[in-house]
């Protein structure tokens, strides 16, 4: 098998935070039902643009979290709150390791 056969049979897409993807889009992209996004949100896991859910929007990295969370969920049995506190905690690991890269890079 050469490069260009692998190349032809690989398909993707990379979202960014200006990605939009309404509310209909991230279940889809997640398999995931409508409440366990909803909960998402409402457990501050998630914080879409817009006042309702018919009106939401989330980024690529809406999309991120949610899978994370709902892995955490489906695979370790964790409950929606002890998803969002350990994206909060993953979220307070990624600054402190920029921090840490920082003082690193500065010398200081």
């Amino acid at each position: 098998m050469n490069a260009t056969h692998l190349l032809a049979n690989f398909t993707g897409f990379i979202l960014e935070e200006q990605t939009e993807l309404t509310l209909d889009d991230l279940c889809r992209a997640c398999a995931a039902q409508t409440d366990l996004i909803v909960e998402l949100v409402n457990e501050g896991a998630l914080s879409p643009q817009g006042d309702q859910p018919d009106q939401w929007h989330f980024t690529g990295v809406h999309l991120q979290r949610a899978r994370v969370a709902l892995r955490l969920q489906n695979d370790l049995g964790v409950n929606l709150a002890g998803a969002a506190l350990a994206l909060e905690l993953l979220d307070e690991l990624d600054t402190l390791r920029a921090r840490v890269q920082m003082l690193e890079v500065t010398g200081r």
